[in-house]
C-alpha cells in the first residue's frame, strides 16, 4: 500500500516540487494539497492521510497551531515540519505541539523520502542530533528548564528505561543505545517501547522533547 502524503504550504511552487519528487516513487502518492492551515483541516476531514508535510508559515493558520489541531484527533496522521531555517523557533514549536519530527525545505530529496518511510512505518526518528540542537536552542523556554525532573510518569520508569530516554533524549540511535549499554538492539527498542507506552508518547521526538520539559536532560545534552 502506497504511503498517502499530503503537502501544506502557502508556495504553489515548492509544492509542485515536491509533489514530482515523491510521484516518482512506487511506494508514495499524494492525496491532497492545501495552501493554509485552515484548508488543510477542511481537506483532512475527508481525505485519509498518512504523512503530512506541513508548512509553518502561512496566512490564516499557522503550520504550528494546524499541527497541535491534528494531533488532538484520534489516530492523527504524522506530521513532519517543513521549515526554511535550521533551529527555527517555529520547529521547537512544532515539535511541541505533536510533529514527529522537521526538516529543512532544501533537504535533498533522498532525505526527504527517507524521513517520510521513517515516520510512516513509527519509527520517527528525523535528525535526532538536529532535533536535540534545537532543544538545546529553546530549552530555556520550557517550564522547567534547568530544574529537576517534575513529570510524575517518569517515577513509573525503571533505572534501565531512564537510562535509555536519556540517550535517546541526546540523539543516539538504537544501535548506538545497545553499544553504549551493551544490550542488543531488540532489547533497546523493546525499552524505547515501554517509555513510548509508559509515558503515553507517539514516538521519539516527543521522549527527546518531555527529556528536555521536564529537566531529565540539560540544555547541551547531559543528564539532570
Amino acid at each position: 500500500m502506497s504511503i498517502r502524503v499530503m503537502l501544506v504550504d502557502d508556495q504553489a511552487l515548492l509544492r509542485t516540487g515536491f509533489r514530482m519528487v515523491l510521484a516518482a516513487q512506487p511506494d508514495m502518492e499524494v492525496v491532497a494539497e492545501a495552501g493554509d492551515g485552515v484548508e488543510a483541516l477542511q481537506v483532512l476531514r475527508t481525505t485519509e492521510v498518512d504523512v503530512v508535510l506541513m508548512d509553518v508559515r502561512m496566512p490564516k493558520l499557522d503550520g504550528v497551531e494546524t499541527t497541535r489541531r491534528i494531533c488532538q484527533d484520534e489516530n492523527p496522521p504524522k506530521v513532519l515540519i517543513l521549515t526554511t531555517f535550521d533551529l527555527d523557533e517555529y520547529a521547537f514549536s512544532g515539535l511541541k505541539a505533536g510533529a514527529s519530527g522537521f526538516m529543512l525545505k532544501d533537504v535533498p530529496p533522498g532525505e526527504l523520502l527517507a524521513a517520510i518511510r521513517s515516520v510512516h512505518s513509527g519509527d520517527a526518528v528525523v535528525a535526532p542530533s538536529t532535533t536535540r540542537r534545537l532543544l538545546d536552542r529553546f530549552a530555556p523556554m520550557l517550564p522547567n528548564a534547568g530544574g529537576q525532573p517534575q513529570h510524575k510518569e517518569l517515577e513509573r520508569l525503571t533505572d534501565r528505561e531512564r537510562e535509555v530516554m536519556i540517550l535517546v533524549a541526546q540523539g543516539l540511535s538504537n544501535g548506538e543505545i545497545a553499544a553504549r549499554l551493551v544490550l542488543s538492539e531488540a532489547t533497546v527498542k523493546t525499552h524505547v517501547g515501554r517509555i513510548l507506552t509508559k509515558l503515553g508518547l507517539r514516538d521519539r521526538v516527543q521522549v527527546v522533547v518531555l527529556a528536555y520539559e521536564t529537566g531529565l536532560v540539560r540544555a547541551g545534552g547531559g543528564a539532570a
